[in-house]
């Protein structure tokens, strides 16, 4: 009786007067001691004053029931059609929705609506996946900013791939705790890349230098990255370094000279073809003829040779695999062997550009460690 009273009333009440009334009916709905018939008859009146034109009754009745688990289906679905802030209101917080439905919702609703679902707690693996391929640039950042959301990695990958330009969402994908290595570092280099091309237009320094500056920048937060993920992901970052044309020798020489084996064994294992732990055992060879056969095959550069297998035999004869009890960067201790190397052949810069990258590199690891003392 009342809630016929409710809707005789509403048809000539106020906006403001019936969201109020609409609001207390929604919260006399969700009271556990609602008696059986009262409910009924709520359940009978409730699409009818869903259907009701004001958005403001509308956000008053999707907000009292959007967190309720035993609101009827139908009406749910009903509530997250309603356009604007009401159907965003369940979007994101109702727990009646199921992933179909949710999914459905994604492909396609607006922006807002995505985004919506993006921020709902404990969004499972399968609808991030779909934000992460379809979703509008307002709903990845929700997903990138949602730390209860299950995100696999390679839809942050996705997320990467479209968006990754943009810095407020490379900034959220940065403090994602789960971002893959690849697409760490493919954030990085658009990170870089635009800081290199304000230095340029700032003419601070040459194009070239520039570039050379980016380009050793961000081999050494790949290098720094990688020390700290798991065999699988390393493989993954150097697999995508190489499809992209970014595995580069410099890249490879920096990994050992900064003590990190592992990368510089995955890095060899996908530019020869074979599986790393046939690549560890031809590395470990003492007499150097395996590690020579393997040089030749990846075909890294012959003024490099003595570098690359002067840098093993320091590691090997530490019984190094990764330096995990010591600051990242480079260590100026291999980096002093391989120079007296290349001294005692009497190689210089002007003879050898590896021994100028050398030169270079040792003073950046002198840097490095005047400030860490």
């Amino acid at each position: 009786m009342i809630v016929r009273q409710f809707l005789e009333w509403a048809r000539t009440a106020p906006e403001d007067a019936r969201a109020k009334a609409v609001a207390a009916l929604a919260r006399a709905y969700v009271m556990p001691d609602l008696g059986a018939d009262d409910r009924a008859e709520m359940d009978a009146a409730l699409p009818e004053i869903a259907a009701d034109p004001s958005p403001l009754v509308q956000l008053e009745l999707a907000a009292a029931l959007s967190h309720h688990p035993l609101v009827p289906a139908d009406l749910v679905l009903q509530l997250a059609g309603l356009p604007g802030e009401a159907g965003e209101v369940v979007l994101a917080q109702s727990p009646v929705l199921n992933m179909r439905e949710l999914i459905g919702f994604c492909t396609s609703g607006t922006p807002a609506r995505q985004a919506a679902i993006a921020r709902r707690a404990d969004l499972p693996a399968p609808i991030a996946a779909v934000i992460a391929e379809v979703g509008s640039f307002d709903a990845c950042l929700a997903l990138a900013g949602n730390a209860t959301a299950d995100v696999p990695g390679f839809a942050l990958g996705h997320i990467v791939a479209r968006f990754g330009d943009v810095p407020e969402l490379r900034e959220a994908l940065l403090a994602h705790p789960d971002l893959p290595a690849a697409a760490h570092h493919a954030l990085i280099r658009a990170v870089a890349g635009t800081l290199s091309a304000f230095v340029e237009e700032r003419q601070w320094l040459a194009p070239g230098e520039a570039a050379r500056v980016t380009r050793e920048a961000c081999d050494q937060v790949t290098v720094t990255e990688a020390a700290r993920r798991q065999s699988e992901d390393v493989r993954a970052l150097v697999e995508s370094l190489q499809e992209r044309g970014e595995l580069t020798s410099a890249l490879v020489l920096r990994s050992l000279l900064c003590g990190q084996v592992r990368l510089f064994l995955e890095a060899v294992s996908v530019s020869a073809g074979i599986p790393v732990d046939h690549v560890a055992a031809l590395s470990a060879d003492r007499s150097g003829e395996a590690f020579d056969l393997l040089y030749d095959r990846i075909g890294l550069p012959a003024g490099a040779r003595i570098a690359f297998r002067t840098a093993l035999k320091v590691l090997q004869a530490e019984a190094y695999l990764d330096e995990l009890d010591e600051t990242p960067g480079l260590k100026q201790r291999i980096i002093d062997r391989v120079l007296a190397e290349y001294d005692a052949l009497g190689e210089g810069p002007e003879d050898n550009r590896v021994v100028g990258l050398l030169r270079r590199w040792q003073l950046e690891a002198r840097a490095q460690d005047a400030l860490a003392a």
